[in-house]
């Protein structure tokens, strides 16, 4: 056995137990396809090539027509077994774009033609964007494929980690593609920009210059990192680098006369403070319904995982042998799916354990522990949400205030 089967849940978390006890497991609803494996870009903080995780070097470069094929099948079989009137997909990299549009137009077709009668299916290609252009933006629009873009934000902040292999900016290539997704024949399929939080970038000049994109949705996502390999300036002690970072742009968000955009990651926490869902596996206690399916046909756990340790998202399942299912009963899925039972006895005494929910699976990871400790980001979450909150209930209580002021009138007969 690994060092990484002693440690939690691997081999000490009893499934067959819990089954017993009654916990049912929750069907996958969010599949993220890798179907090209390497990437035109060197972004410097890449999770897939730059983190403890290098199986993606012995992959194949593009997901073979048979793997295709047989992931189709799988997701239709999953959601005809588990009555599912939607899934989502995620076409991923790497770099999705390198695959061309024709692959992905076929895939596409295949997909929605495999799923049982009143299924549907939501496509999106997650791209850097450098190769985004009028072609493959019509090929999206025909297909019924929203397009999200990766942006750091302004040049200064995109070109300090966003470069191609040998150096060059990538930002007048993305900014070419941007500018395309705001025009009126599609703006349909823009789906967004996903902004990695770098410390070193201003958060109001990042914020602004993502909103100058015109995005309808900013989702900002925490460098991963672990307790082992803590992310960049995420030390030990009471500072909240990234709360702080963070609680600029929600002050600016929320300011604004009328809302700019969607900001996923304060949207879910509000809707937790509001007794909601998240819709996000990064915040609360929901059960994760994602998966991972790679260019070789292997099914793995969320790729964020790679921050931990080499293959630490291996389940061993394959779409080729395996049906889905399979990978509802490993340990990783039953604990990403286990809610309060799975959380650290620290976190389930915090004050915004229901809201926080431990933080994101993959930042708990402490090596020769596992993964049944708090959040690495546990000071900036509980500084983030405990903000957010009192913001919330000042404005709840400020509402009521104002309809108990109102003058009452008489109904109308």
């Amino acid at each position: 056995m690994t060092q990484a089967q002693f440690e939690w849940p691997g081999t000490r978390l009893d499934v067959a137990a819990l089954r017993a006890s009654g916990v049912r497991p929750w069907p996958f609803r969010q599949f993220v396809l890798k179907i090209h494996s390497r990437c035109n870009l060197g972004c410097a903080y890449c999770y897939v090539y730059e983190l403890a995780d290098q199986s993606w070097r012995h992959r194949p470069r593009i997901m073979s027509w048979r793997v295709v094929q047989a992931t189709v099948t799988r997701i239709a079989e999953h959601a005809r077994d588990h009555d599912l009137r939607r899934v989502r997909v995620i076409l991923h990299g790497g770099e999705p774009l390198l695959a061309g549009s024709a692959f992905i137009i076929d895939l596409a077709a295949q997909l929605r033609e495999a799923l049982p009668q009143g299924a549907t299916a939501d496509l999106v290609i997650q791209t850097n964007g450098t190769l985004l252009d009028e072609a493959m933006l019509e090929a999206a629009l025909s297909a019924g494929i929203r397009v999200g873009v990766s942006l750091d934000g302004g040049r200064a902040a995109t070109d300090r980690y966003r470069r191609y292999p040998g150096g060059a900016s990538s930002y007048d290539a993305v900014a070419r593609a941007l500018g395309l997704l705001r025009q009126d024949r599609y703006r349909s399929v823009y789906n967004g920009l996903l902004c990695v939080v770098s410390l070193q970038n201003d958060p109001i000049e990042t914020y602004e210059a993502l909103l100058s994109q015109a995005p309808p949705m900013i989702d900002f996502l925490l460098p991963h990192g672990t307790w082992s390999a803590p992310p960049p300036g995420r030390t030990p002690g009471a500072a909240t680098p990234y709360a702080d970072w963070l609680l600029k742009v929600f002050s600016r968000w929320v300011a604004a006369p009328r809302q700019e955009t969607s900001i996923r990651l304060f949207e879910a926490i509000v809707r937790q403070i509001l007794g909601g869902p998240s819709s996000t596996e990064v915040i609360g206690l929901e059960p994760a319904d994602s998966i991972v399916i790679e260019t070789d046909g292997s099914i793995r756990q969320s790729d964020a995982l790679s921050a931990a340790y080499d293959d630490a998202a291996a389940t061993g399942f394959d779409v080729t042998r395996h049906a889905l299912d399979a990978v509802l009963d490993h340990p990783t899925t039953v604990a990403r799916q286990m809610g309060l039972a799975g959380l650290s006895a620290d976190c389930r005494v915090c004050r915004v354990r229901d809201i926080c929910g431990g933080g994101f699976y993959p930042h708990r990871y402490r090596a020769g522990d596992g993964f049944r400790n708090p959040s690495v980001y546990c000071a900036d979450l509980l500084r983030l949400i405990t903000v957010i909150r009192g913001y919330v209930e000042a404005e709840v209580t400020r509402l009521g205030a104002v309809v108990r002021a109102a003058p009452r009138r008489p109904m109308s007969r």
